[in-house]
């Protein structure tokens, strides 16, 4: 436990951050997982809306830098590429 005023509000802090950052992970991980249902469908048309909607999701995260930056362009790209299979 905090021994100092500020010590304690700085744990608050990083506690509020850190769950608002877990659930914006949490959201981007479901939108990922539906694009992967509709990419077994194989339907097209409906994937190539998720996708952007997964690319947006993923650039504000690396934005962000709760996800690093280089990690949003690996995901991007792997499900960009089971999109363009279809």
């Amino acid at each position: 436990m905090a021994n100092h005023k500020s010590a304690a509000k700085r744990a608050l802090q990083a506690k509020k951050r850190n769950e608002h950052s877990k659930a914006r992970k949490t959201a981007v991980r479901t939108e990922i997982k539906k694009l992967r249902d509709l990419i077994a469908t194989k339907s097209k048309a409906e994937a190539t809306k998720q996708l952007v909607v997964v690319q947006s999701k993923l650039a504000k995260l690396s934005k962000t830098s709760i996800m690093h930056k280089k990690t949003a362009a690996r995901k991007t790209s792997r499900v960009a590429q089971q999109v363009a299979a279809l």
